[in-house]
């Protein structure tokens, strides 16, 4: 992550902090630890200075051996630290200007392994990494992560102080159809609702014996009234925004009252509203006209990736905006694996599995976690700028947004005076502070594109790209895509 010849030109943020430690190992060290390792991870720099104007600096630690020693005998201490996710190669001593420093490499933690707290209290000793420093975790924000490490997910508990009516009949009558339609022939298709429903996990047999509902067939075919009392916060939001200075044209709410309220009828309202705008090309497939393309099919796995992963424990509600040229998909909770494995696909670990299976036997979702790389594909060969996939913290939520229009072919060059500027000799104080600028935003934001560098620069595009051509040569960034699917990140 770091081109340690270059030190100087990174700043502390949400992945990097630097402590002097010429006193020993500083205390802080594993609220920093324990930061990283539940947030996205980062790097801890020993020996390392921050001057007035925020650049780093190393400064020579005398014993860096005895340091690490120290350090490998507390984080491996449970009454100290409650798990240690590092290994030998995640602390090094590095030579910095002829200094030597300490560089710790914390990883984002395993869902399993959250939350990483310290002094055998997790609820007063977890912490998470902000663009400010280290901050103590909520209690609901511990309660999140302790959910998460379950090896079965939230979704398959057994209510067992509800009854079966507390489920819509109508809903599942529709699900069925649907299913039928889908599956013809399926072995489940004679049976009763009550062991259909058991069959598909809706249901399940409480310690009386008697089939309650799970959270999973509460949320999928529950009526909303009856949501709320296992899932207080639980609320469905989508709004269309199509006019300037209007708050919307168009909204579906769960609390509305005029329909169930539950997220497999949620899901088809909205998906008919995101959906109606796309363009269908003339197709025939055994002489019927086939209504549906790859951008509808990534729609309806973004659409149920946003419902099947959220938390709805959590205080936050799941939110669809549709606006001219984006859709924005929300949901409350974090990513249970790495931002990227997401993106890169072949790694499933899904918080609410039940609901995975409840929305597959009707041909919504994949299991194999492919959905995400299909919808980026499916972008890219559209010729739309690529989705943005995001994860925040403190309330913590992932947002999913999509372009749905062609980016410009159009080349932007920079004016000043209506004359194009290069960056000329004289010019070398300003072009490395813009530098330093993008080096800090690809630290926060792992990935972005020319465009958005620019408008954090305050600059055209030309320009900007000139000054990432300069930092690709000097081997701090990198680049993936090409043209108007090009992004760029720091260098491993």
């Amino acid at each position: 992550m770091i081109d340690f010849s270059n030190l100087a030109s990174y700043r502390e943020n949400n992945r990097i902090e630097a402590k002097k430690a010429l006193g020993g190992l500083p205390r802080s060290i594993w609220e920093t630890y324990s930061a990283f390792a539940n947030t996205i991870g980062g790097i801890i720099l020993l020996g390392v200075e921050e001057h007035g104007d925020k650049s780093l600096h190393p400064v020579d630690l005398p014993e860096p051996d005895k340091l690490i020693k120290e350090f490998w005998d507390i984080i491996n201490n449970p009454n100290k630290v409650s798990v240690n996710i590092l290994t030998d190669r995640d602390v090094s001593v590095q030579d910095v200007e002829g200094n030597h420093i300490i560089v710790i490499r914390v990883p984002r933690a395993d869902r399993y392994d959250k939350p990483v707290y310290l002094d055998d209290n997790p609820m007063t000793g977890s912490y998470r990494r902000n663009g400010e420093g280290d901050y103590r975790c909520t209690r609901e924000e511990v309660q999140a992560m302790l959910r998460d490490a379950a090896v079965q997910t939230q979704d398959m508990r057994v209510l067992e102080k509800m009854g079966l009516d507390v489920l819509d009949t109508d809903t599942i009558r529709r699900y069925r159809i649907r299913m039928k339609n889908h599956r013809p022939g399926h072995v489940w298709e004679e049976l009763e609702d009550e062991e259909f429903l058991y069959k598909l996990g809706a249901v399940g047999r409480g310690e009386d014996g008697a089939l309650h509902p799970t959270a999973a067939g509460l949320l999928m075919f529950g009526f909303e009234y009856e949501i709320v009392k296992e899932f207080p916060y639980y609320f469905l939001d989508y709004r269309e925004q199509m006019e300037d200075g209007v708050r919307w044209t168009d909204r579906i709410t769960s609390s509305s009252g005029e329909w169930s309220g539950n997220i497999y009828d949620f899901y088809f309202r909205v998906y008919n509203k995101i959906a109606q705008d796309i363009r269908v090309p003339f197709k025939l497939e055994g002489g019927d006209r086939i209504d549906d393309t790859p951008v509808h099919k990534a729609l309806r796995e973004a659409l149920a990736n946003c419902m099947i992963n959220a938390d709805y424990y959590g205080r936050q509600s799941v939110v669809i905006v549709k606006e001219r040229s984006r859709i924005s998909l929300s949901n409350p909770g974090n990513f249970r694996i790495d931002i990227e494995a997401a993106k890169s696909g072949g790694v499933s670990d899904p918080r609410n599995a039940a609901l995975i299976k409840m929305f597959n036997l009707v041909n919504i979702g994949e299991r194999a976690g492919s959905g995400i790389p299909n919808i980026y594909s499916v972008w890219k060969k559209q010729g739309w700028k690529l989705p943005v996939l995001s994860e925040s913290y403190d309330p913590d939520r992932i947002t999913l947004s999509l372009t749905i229009e062609k980016t410009s072919d159009k080349k932007v060059g920079t004016k000043s005076n209506d004359k194009k500027v290069g960056i000329k000799s004289n010019d070398n104080r300003i072009a490395s502070g813009q530098k330093r600028a993008i080096i800090g935003y690809l630290t926060d934001h792992i990935q972005a594109t020319s465009s958005e560098l620019s408008t954090l620069l305050g600059v055209g595009q030309e320009r900007t790209r000139k000054i990432l051509r300069e930092l690709v040569a000097e081997e701090i960034i990198v680049t993936e895509g090409a043209n108007r699917n090009r992004i760029y990140r720091l260098k491993a």
